[in-house]
């Protein structure tokens, strides 16, 4: 599994808006990713959102993780602003290991919990590579 690209988008522009949003910045939900010895756990941590909001997808092996605010979101004139409730998109390579028809996802407590099921038999070798 592997991070493929990462974007970030304020308002509806992956909702199926027409109009040009600026970035905001490269990320706006922060992923931790770990391996058990039946699946890949992914944690996007993304308090404040609205479950139904999100969007998870798969074309080809690629892994993509959406999160669309809902219309008409109040927009405050902020002093001091270190945390968004904004849209995004991550998305993922994702290995022949990983079982996509079986992936499933839960929101608890502000983190969306993505189970990636790996294949047994299907498991890639590692390989150390020394430095020179």
């Amino acid at each position: 599994m592997h991070n493929y690209q990462s974007s970030a988008a304020k308002g509806a522009a992956y909702g199926g808006s027409a109009r040009h949003l600026p970035y905001r910045s490269m990320q706006r939900a922060a992923v931790n990713i770990y391996k058990t010895d039946t699946s890949y756990e992914m944690l996007v941590f993304a308090p404040g959102r609205i479950k139904e909001n999100f969007k998870l997808s798969v074309k080809g092996n690629e892994l993509t993780v959406s999160y669309s605010p809902p219309e008409g979101f109040p927009k405050f004139d902020w002093i001091l602003r270190e945390y968004s409730r904004g849209g995004f998109v991550r998305t993922f390579a994702l290995n022949e290991s990983i079982d996509a028809s079986n992936i499933n996802a839960k929101y608890v407590d502000g983190v969306l919990q993505v189970s990636l099921p790996i294949i047994a038999g299907k498991e890639t070798n590692s390989q150390e590579i020394a430095i020179h």
